[in-house]
């Protein structure tokens, strides 16, 4: 029920307290708009406080029926749910079997105090059967009657079925090792990995968790370990949040994917390992999801192992330098200044987040050492619990709810966006249903972060004003931890996704600015796009990378200690970047600087341009001089003259 693969229609109730508590909204871990009164509440709920009300699930083939997983409603407003059940089974719908514990009928116990907790509950005697209902018999004393629900069971083979063929589970036909795999079972499926493709692949690690589980990340390239002059780096992060589990296996059937294509000599996999520098990290909270896997895809729940061990949600764990950046704004605007002219790129740490004493998770300052060790230049953040692709910011202004925040690149950001949501098998059914309460087909299945829910601390804002690394957030299913039978279809409606997005990153343009005299790469030169107020930088050895839409656009790139220097580049429609390469002049100071360092002698050439220099210099401060002095001349003239016009006294 909670991955939807029942449809609403084979889920019925005796009575519903209105349209938004019906008994569509009976699915385990369902979440609640924020309003009560809505068709989108937080359960199903009956109409009446009595003992003959029932919710029931129909199964359409026979099932073996062994358990019930049950929850409260939720709500922000009303604490409501189910104390203890029966259970019934049927065949027809017209006549009912109630579970029997020996000789009585079995009494289930539900919730207790808390709406969110689940608690499972084992049929005495697995059962066959096509429909099940559950008939509350208790409820807290101050609420209704609402429940949230799981059916556990497993179909049966009946050759009378005429349904048979009809929503089974979906393959793939890819031999991939689909399953849930715990901090062992990772280490030994990426160690396998690598041994199959030991020329395209490295591990490494970034860090350790609180726990001391080590942060692997499994590279590809076919020259691993190394950054290789003019080729992009790109990252996938999985697993911030440790019960979202569906990126993690994604990650992980993308590593055995690109390795086993690559062998088979699938061009557009050889492509992509040889023109990109990939890097996947399964699990960036591991602590949080042996927690999530200790409990079970069914058990899970909505935020167990969300968290770190100390209870930091990762997703906000990163500085804010949103707010630091809008301050910066608004003192300008108080000074009179152009606001626009606060950089909204390079922003630095700030200082009560160096600090030790900070409430910084290991594995959040892991994540930031190695986004300042490597120029990565796309990356996307694979979550779990809706279906949508958010884009930065994912802070609002003045923590204005429901606001859009747009960064300086918000229609190459929709692009990136609108490429994984509009390839994304299950995003792109114009007949799926919502997750929970929000259609974001209304908004094709992309959304800015701000106008959704505002996120201070983000990664991908901090990627985005820190680094040179755009970045967006993927949601990548309903059901945050969906069963291991769902993981093959899950790997289909997201492979080509995965594939594309990755291939985003060798759009817009990219280059090597270089010394002109000494042809050597220049680090940390920045580069201007003109309409484009976000600069970014070249790496250690002097290549940059700048994703931008089609178009034609004027780039000035400048370094300390050199001129600046302009050209025009175009970019098109292909899917590859176009090259715009630059070689800067020193200044004649810097040359001179660098001469006298190394103790040589300075050429005829630099004689004359450090002359003509100091030419220039003198004759601009003799007119600076001269300006002043007749700005002087003037003023006293003005000043004699009001002194000898004003009347005399007396």
């Amino acid at each position: 029920m909670e991955s939807l693969r029942l449809d609403d229609s084979q889920i019925r109730a005796s009575s519903s307290l209105r349209t938004g508590l019906g008994p569509h909204r009976g699915r385990l871990n369902i979440q609640s708009g924020i309003e009560d009164g809505d068709i989108y509440d937080g359960a199903w709920c009956a109409a009446h406080k009595d003992q003959n009300q029932w919710f029931e699930v129909d199964a359409i083939h026979l099932t073996l029926f062994t358990g019930v997983i049950l929850q409260g409603r939720n709500s922000i407003w009303s604490w409501d749910w189910v104390e203890t059940y029966k259970v019934q089974l049927s065949n027809d719908t017209e006549s009912w079997m109630t579970c029997m514990n020996g000789t009585e009928e079995a009494i289930f116990e539900g919730s207790s105090e808390n709406p969110e907790k689940l608690v499972l509950a084992v049929l005495p005697v697995p059962t066959v059967a096509r429909y099940i209902r559950i008939n509350p018999q208790t409820w807290y004393w101050n609420g209704t009657v609402c429940l949230r629900a799981e059916i556990l069971g497993c179909r049966v083979k009946d050759p009378t079925d005429i349904y048979a063929s009809e929503r089974e589970p979906a393959g793939s036909k890819d031999d991939l090792d689909f399953g849930h795999h715990n901090y062992t079972a990772m280490r030994k499926l990426m160690k396998s990995v690598t041994d199959e493709c030991p020329d395209i692949t490295r591990v490494y690690t970034i860090g350790r968790s609180y726990h001391g589980l080590k942060m692997y990340v499994m590279e590809f390239s076919d020259n691993p370990g190394k950054h290789e002059l003019g080729e992009p780096e790109f990252r996938y992060v999985a697993g911030m949040h440790g019960n979202e589990v569906l990126g993690r296996e994604l990650v992980l059937n993308l590593m055995q994917y690109l390795c086993k294509e690559y062998k088979k000599g699938n061009e557009r996999i050889v492509k992509l390992v040889t023109e990109t520098r990939i890097h996947l990290l399964p699990s960036m909270n591991p602590d949080g999801y042996e927690i999530a896997y200790e409990k079970g895809s069914e058990l899970a729940g909505w935020a167990e192992g969300r968290f770190t061990h100390e209870w930091i949600d990762l997703n906000h764990n990163f500085p804010d330098l949103n707010n630091i950046m809008w301050r910066a704004e608004e003192r300008a605007e108080e000074r009179g200044e152009d606001k626009s002219k606060v950089p909204n790129h390079y922003i630095p740490m700030p200082e009560y987040y160096t600090q030790e004493d900070a409430t910084v998770a290991p594995v959040t300052r892991a994540v930031i050492s190695w986004m300042q060790d490597i120029p990565f230049v796309l990356s996307a953040n694979l979550h779990g619990g809706e279906l949508v692709v958010t884009y930065p910011y994912d802070c609002t202004r003045d923590w204005s709810p429901k606001e859009d925040t747009p960064t300086a690149d918000n229609a190459f950001f929709r692009w990136l966006a609108t490429v994984y949501a509009s390839t994304n098998l299950v995003m792109a059914n114009p007949d799926r249903r919502i997750c929970h309460y929000e259609d974001f087909q209304a908004h094709n299945n992309i959304i800015n972060g701000g106008a959704w829910h505002t996120v201070p601390g983000s990664m991908n804002d901090f990627s985005y004003l820190h680094t040179n690394c755009f970045e967006v957030t993927v949601e990548l299913s309903c059901d945050k931890f969906p069963h291991v039978s769902e993981l093959p279809a899950e790997w289909e409606n997201n492979k080509e996704s995965l594939l594309i997005y990755m291939e985003q990153v060798h759009r817009g343009i990219k280059g090597v600015i270089r010394d002109k005299m000494t042809r050597k790469g220049i680090a940390d030169a920045i580069v201007k796009v003109e309409d484009h107020e976000h600069d970014i930088r070249s790496a250690a050895d002097g290549d940059y990378w700048r994703l931008m839409n089609p178009g034609e656009y004027k780039v000035v790139v400048w370094a300390v200690g050199y001129f600046p220097s302009m050209r025009r580049c175009r970019v098109g429609n292909e899917p590859h970047a176009t090259i715009c390469d630059f070689a800067l002049t020193k200044t004649p100071m810097e040359r001179l600087i660098e001469i006298r360092a190394k103790g040589g002698k300075i050429p005829q050439d630099l004689q004359l341009r450090l002359r003509a220099l100091r030419v220039r210099k003198l004759r601009a401060s003799t007119k600076t001089l001269n300006q002043r002095r007749e700005s002087h001349r003037r003023r006293e003239q003005a000043r004699k003259a009001r002194t000898t016009e004003a009347p005399k006294k007396g």
